[in-house]
């Protein structure tokens, strides 16, 4: 099959010809259908997470089961589903105390190998998917079945942009009817924070970007205004929110600088979630004393802090019945071979999300 591969941090990804190993008990092979570029992806390529190489990318996706191992019972072939790079055990401490989003089987793994071979070597998987290819090798946990009348393109978005968002609204900041949010950066998942905001009844939506080009998308997701940031961000935000600052404040970045913008932004009392995955050495610094005086929160939201194998399936019918509008998150649908220049276009901040289609 061809997948496409990064052999090194800093090199370019190049589709290649891989061989996938044979579907042993407890595992489904899935032929992928659409997958999204996410940034997750680019870190693993520009070197701000630096996982073993050589790599197979991608992780948000959707594909179609084409054979399934012993023993597995959540799948059939011809199923569709959306794949799940972060699966839950349902064994260990945190599955067991209702934090299956910190299992620790998954949690934190950047890359693992599966069999999968380059020239003969081994290669290591994204996430434990590596979705940037014709076929993927999984365990059965790793698939969550959705209804076939949800398009591919669609339902890839859910596994990571859409869930991630949706999941940092409701479950991580549980924004309440009335309340002000302030949404920092606008990628894939940026925009679905705005639309799970507005759908949660927030009563003002600031989008901010880097980039005025990014209005349009924003005010397609719900935002209420839209801001293009600078250093004086915290001072344009007071002056939309009564001169206190946002209840709420959800960064999408993940770098220090846009943590700490967050935290200005916010008024006294209210939260910061940090949803966006950062570099190891990239350090945000917070004084003690305001730290204390603001009594502000600052979490963060792994993977929506969601059941996947529940809220996946709400989520897809929610598209399906109408309640929750995706089609604002695509703005490219490109081929494989197009995913390289999908990553400049995330660099240069243009977009949404690119979904590849196989």
């Amino acid at each position: 099959m061809t997948g496409l591969v990064v052999r090194d941090t800093g090199t370019p990804a190049e589709l290649v010809e891989l061989r996938l190993p044979e579907i042993g008990p407890g595992q489904v092979r899935v032929k992928v259908r659409a997958a999204g570029v996410c940034h997750s992806d680019l870190s693993m390529v520009n070197g701000t997470l630096r996982p073993p190489h050589p790599l197979i990318l991608g992780h948000e996706a959707a594909g179609e089961v084409v054979e399934v191992g012993q023993n597995v019972t959540r799948a059939a072939v011809g199923d569709h589903v959306v794949l799940n790079w972060q699966p839950a055990c349902r064994n260990c401490w945190f599955c067991e105390h209702g934090e299956p989003w910190l299992c620790s089987t998954s949690h934190g793994v950047a890359a693992l190998s599966n069999g999968i071979t380059l020239d003969g070597d081994p290669v290591h998987v994204t996430l434990g998917v590596g979705a940037f290819a014709e076929q993927v090798v999984v365990p059965e946990n790793a698939v969550i079945p959705v209804p076939a009348e949800l398009g591919f393109d669609l339902a890839a978005l859910l596994g990571c942009a859409v869930l991630t968002g949706t999941g940092a609204v409701r479950n991580t900041a549980r924004v309440q009817p009335g309340e002000s949010v302030v949404v920092i950066g606008l990628g894939g998942v940026g925009l679905s924070v705005v639309t799970a905001a507005r759908a949660a009844g927030a009563g003002q939506v600031i989008a901010v970007d880097v980039t005025e080009a990014k209005k349009g998308l924003a005010e397609a997701a719900g935002a209420t205004d839209f801001v293009v940031s600078s250093d004086a961000l915290s001072k344009d935000i007071r002056a939309r929110t009564n001169r206190l600052g946002a209840d709420h404040a959800i960064e999408c970045v993940g770098r220090a600088s846009t943590i700490r913008a967050a935290w200005r932004a916010t008024r006294s009392g209210g939260q910061v979630t940090v949803v966006g995955m950062g570099a190891a050495d990239d350090m945000v610094q917070l004084s003690a004393l305001d730290i204390f005086s603001s009594a502000r929160t600052l979490r963060a939201s792994v993977y929506g802090q969601a059941d996947t194998d529940l809220e996946i399936p709400a989520l897809a019918r929610d598209v399906l019945d109408g309640k929750l509008d995706l089609d604002h998150l695509i703005t490219d649908r490109i081929g494989l071979a197009d995913v390289p220049a999908a990553f400049e276009r995330m660099t240069r901040g243009e977009g949404a999300r690119s979904v590849a289609l196989l």
